[in-house]
């Protein structure tokens, strides 16, 4: 690797690679220290190809989701299966690893504007903008630099948009799918909520089991199938669609109930 090599989103690579070594480092007590993260499904990461990957995962934390997975990802390329013991996985990390986010939530502080640098994909949302409901159209730079990252290597996005529970999945992830074909691998996560606060950055409580599910990929007709048909495969793929409020405990219910109700972005 030349030592000024970029992505192609023009990042020096050595700086990303130094900058996920820290960050990695510095947050891996919140996942094998302070909380416990239980993993299942690791082993289907090393059977992926370098690139078309796009992962699909239900939504908690602005940060501690992504950060997560960077750190499950990596471990599980490095041999390790369901865990990510022994943090020195993340001295040769995977560099192509890239992440979808609303461009107002990267350019909030200095560390969102590092974390972005690791990887982000910044878009800007359609429905949503600082704190205000808007209707716009899609910038078409963004599907192309989604479609950008995705030839370059994998893709970590939340298709519902949002922290809030069982909200409706963006049909613009069923339009990526359609026109890029990646390989759909869903993931289902748990806990951060509990011991995070809304942005993943503080610590909220402690000794939280976090769980972190990998499936198995999609089978998805990409041609036949429609954008509302794939739709349906992410609801119940990342366990957001409605059937499953049905299987939650009521406590939990009554709090996710609670945050349907505040504006979350």
């Amino acid at each position: 690797m030349g030592l000024f090599k970029k992505n192609p989103f023009g990042h020096i690579l050595i700086v990303k690679k130094w900058l996920i070594r820290i960050l990695g480092a510095m947050t891996h007590r919140r996942f094998r220290g302070f909380n416990e993260l239980h993993i299942e499904g690791s082993e289907i990461i090393k059977t992926l190809p370098d690139t078309n990957v796009l992962f699909i995962s239900n939504h908690q934390t602005y940060f501690a989701d992504v950060v997560a997975m960077f750190h499950v990802f990596n471990a599980s390329l490095s041999g390790r299966v369901d865990s990510i013991k022994n943090v020195g996985y993340l001295w040769n990390p995977k560099l192509n690893i890239y992440y979808v986010a609303a461009k107002e939530t990267m350019k909030a502080g200095l560390l969102p504007k590092i974390l972005a640098y690791v990887g982000s994909i910044s878009i800007e949302r359609t429905w949503r903008s600082e704190g205000k409901d808007v209707n716009r159209q899609v910038r078409m730079s963004d599907i192309s630099n989604i479609g950008k990252a995705l030839d370059d290597g994998w893709v970590i996005t939340f298709p519902q948009g949002t922290t809030t529970p069982f909200k409706p999945i963006r049909k613009g992830t069923a339009h990526i799918i359609k026109r890029y074909k990646p390989i759909v691998v869903p993931i289902v996560i748990d806990g951060f909520r509990r011991s995070f606060d809304k942005k993943g950055l503080r610590i909220k409580k402690k000794n939280i089991l976090q769980s972190f599910e990998i499936k198995e990929p999609l089978q998805i007709d990409y041609d036949n199938e429609s954008t509302d048909e794939i739709v349906k495969h992410i609801e119940f793929a990342i366990e957001q669609h409605p059937s499953f409020l049905k299987v939650i405990p009521q406590k939990e219910l009554e709090e996710l109930e609670q945050l349907n109700k505040k504006r979350e972005w």
